[in-house]
Parts: C-alpha cells; sequence; structure tokens
C-alpha cells in the first residue's frame, strides 16, 4: 500500500492527487497533508480523508483546525508553518510525498523529504530548477527515489524507461500557451493570461505557460532529472497537449507518450510506479479525426524561454536568480502591478546584473532567492 502525504493538497495538483487516491481505493492511503490559507477546503479534506497529520501555513489558522478537528472527533494532529512542513515530508507513517507546494518555497521540504529517504512524486520543478545539484546529492545518500509529475516529464520518463546512455536527445513538448499565434503582447490583461487553452492549473504556472518561462523551467528540471546535458534537450510547440514529450534514441527511434491532456494520468504513476492502475482520465481516441501540430519556438516573442536556457546552461546562482526574478514578476503582474510584457523585462535586467557563482551551497541560493524577489518586488510599492 501506497502510504502518501501530499504537500500542497488544496492546490490544483493536490486536490488532483486526491482524485487519484479516491480511485485507487485501498491502494493508496493519505498520511498527511498540507495547505497553505484554504481551510474550507482543507476542512473538507480532512473529514474524508482522516491524515494522521496535517499542516496548514499560518498559526492562527491551526488553531481554527485543531478546535474544528475536536468537534468533529477527528484525530488529526495539526501543526503549522516551516515546522509543519518538515514534519509531514519525514513523516515516519509515509513512503511517498508528493512535493506540490508552489515555487522556491518548497525546496527545503523537498531537501527534508529526500534525506528521510522517501519515494518523491515531483511536481514542484523550481525546487529542482534552483538546487537540482544538491537534491540529487542527497538523494544519493539517502537513496531517495525523485519521480517527476509534469507531464512532460512523466513522459520522458515513461519513454527513457533507465535507459539514458542510448538516448540521442529529448523533446520537450510545450502547448504554446494562449498567446502563441499573437504577434502584439502588449496589452494582454491577466484575465487573458489566465485562460490557458489545455490546461486547467494554478495562476503562477499558467502566468508561466503563458510567457513560455515554464517550458524553460522544465528543460532545466529535465536536465537534473534525467542527468541530460542542454544541447540533448529541444523544445516543440505542439498547441494539441497530446505527446507529452519524446525521446530520441541513437538508433533513430523516437518514442512518445500520449494521452488526453490530464494532469491525473501523471499523478498516478508518479504514485503507483513501477505499477500501472485504470485511472480517471478519458481514452485517447484517434479514430477521431484531428490534427497534431509541432513547429519550434519563437524566441522573438517569447524571450522568457531564452533567458531560463541560457541561465540554466550557465549553472550555479543563475538558475536561482532566474526563477526568483520571474516568481516576484508574476506575482506584480497578478496583482496589475506590471504588463505581461514587463515580466521578460524585469527578468533580463536581474540576470544581467547578477555575478554568478559556481557550486553554491544551499545557503547561497536560499540568500540569492530572497534578495532577488525582495529587491524586485520592492521596486514596483
Amino acid at each position: 500500500m501506497k502510504k502518501i502525504v501530499i504537500l500542497g493538497s488544496s492546490g490544483s495538483i493536490g486536490t488532483q492527487a486526491l482524485d487519484v487516491i479516491r480511485k485507487l481505493g485501498k491502494k493508496a492511503v493519505v498520511s498527511g497533508l498540507s495547505a497553505h490559507s484554504n481551510v474550507e477546503l482543507f476542512k473538507k479534506q480532512l473529514l474524508e480523508f482522516k491524515p494522521a497529520v496535517a499542516s496548514i501555513w499560518y498559526e492562527n489558522s491551526a488553531i481554527l483546525l485543531r478546535k474544528w478537528c475536536k468537534e468533529k472527533n477527528i484525530r488529526t494532529k495539526i501543526y503549522f508553518g516551516q515546522e509543519g512542513l518538515l514534519k509531514l515530508a519525514s513523516l515516519q507513517s509515509a513512503n511517498t510525498v508528493l512535493c506540490a507546494l508552489v515555487g522556491a518555497a518548497g525546496l527545503i521540504p523537498l531537501i527534508e523529504a529526500v534525506k528521510a529517504g522517501k519515494t518523491i512524486a515531483l511536481a514542484n520543478k523550481e525546487a529542482l530548477v534552483i538546487a537540482g545539484d544538491i537534491v540529487y546529492a542527497e538523494a544519493k545518500k539517502s537513496g531517495a527515489e525523485i519521480i517527476p509529475v509534469d507531464s512532460e516529464h512523466s513522459a520522458i520518463f515513461q519513454c527513457l524507461k533507465g535507459d539514458v546512455h542510448n538516448a540521442k536527445r529529448i523533446i520537450l513538448t510545450a502547448s504554446g500557451g494562449p498567446f502563441y499565434k499573437n504577434k502584439n503582447h502588449t496589452n494582454i490583461s491577466v484575465e487573458q493570461a489566465l485562460l490557458h487553452p489545455t490546461w486547467l492549473m494554478g495562476k503562477k504556472i499558467t502566468i508561466d505557460s503563458a510567457t513560455l518561462m515554464n517550458k524553460g523551467l522544465e528543460a532545466i528540471e529535465a536536465h537534473f532529472l534525467f542527468n541530460m546535458p542542454f544541447e540533448k534537450i529541444e523544445i516543440v510547440i505542439h498547441p494539441q497537449s497530446v505527446v507529452h514529450s519524446l525521446v530520441e534514441f541513437v538508433d533513430g527511434s523516437t518514442l512518445a507518450q500520449m494521452s488526453e491532456p490530464d494532469m491525473r494520468i501523471a499523478i498516478q504513476y508518479a504514485i503507483t510506479y513501477p505499477q500501472r492502475f485504470e485511472s480517471c482520465a478519458k481514452s485517447l481516441d484517434l479514430s477521431k479525426p484531428r490534427i497534431l501540430e509541432f513547429f519550434p519556438p519563437d524566441f522573438r516573442r517569447f524571450p522568457c524561454l531564452e533567458l531560463a536556457l541560457n541561465a540554466g546552461s550557465m549553472g550555479g546562482l543563475m538558475p536561482a536568480v532566474l526563477n526568483a526574478a520571474n516568481e516576484a514578476a508574476v506575482e506584480l503582474f497578478l496583482n496589475s502591478k506590471i504588463k505581461f510584457t514587463d515580466i521578460a523585462q524585469i527578468v533580463a535586467k536581474v540576470l544581467k546584473g547578477f555575478k554568478n557563482k559556481k557550486n553554491p551551497t544551499l545557503n547561497d541560493i536560499l540568500f540569492t532567492d530572497s534578495v532577488v524577489r525582495n529587491a524586485v518586488l520592492n521596486s514596483y510599492k
């Protein structure tokens, strides 16, 4: 039986993971849940799954939940803040930790889960982007296994089956977001940017998909997940989101993983690996007429993609700088303080002004993340 902790159960990935667990029935049990601030949704999850341990970010919310659990005769232990996340990440009764926290905030809980030797279902790409070398160094010590949840990386993982040495290149597909055919990005509103054509995701990743920053971050993630040099990672635009990624091998064979665009497939595979079970997703019907398109990305109209690839190639602290500047810029855009096109300009300016450091420590990364993030946010107060 899979005994699962979900870090970020109130978000898009977390709620879909609970759909998967409902479908799996007795094959999986929820040992722990964490949420940021959605108390009402979290109450429903605690009432249904009754995990041994749960955590919410704010202390006052934790106090309210403890009182509510007592009234409902729910024996879940409630924690809060970073301490709560770390308790869940290393929970002794769990064997699998789904890391679905948003952004760099997921780094320390991920490292805690890795140190505890858990099987990690990783949906938090930013943590790996900014500290991939450190995460994998800890995994080597503890024996922790990291299985990707992103649909593209899950596809590559399934196609490779561990045969990295014979892979000639990996091909990451990108939907292109809502604006790939738009020639002018100057007057894009927040509401327009949040209307992704094929995927239903959280706000931050949806904006990243609209700028194609998400695909750049995924390229960096793929570099660490599969120990693949950047020159062997290719990106193609595939608006239909049916082919989730491909691997070309040295003999000329190319394998692709295909399905309807439903994140629950990748989530379930990460949870149940190496086994497969019937899922909630619809079957892919190729008898219906459909067009599958593939074409190269336009770096001129989507500069965030090139910025991310360059930062990944430079390594050191640059991916952390890129990620922090982007997270801050996306926050500013979502709060209507900057324009859509300002996101790339802010990230480019920050990267240009930063002096890189090779082989950074965890403290170097955390300090850089804080400094860059605060500098961007404070400049638009």
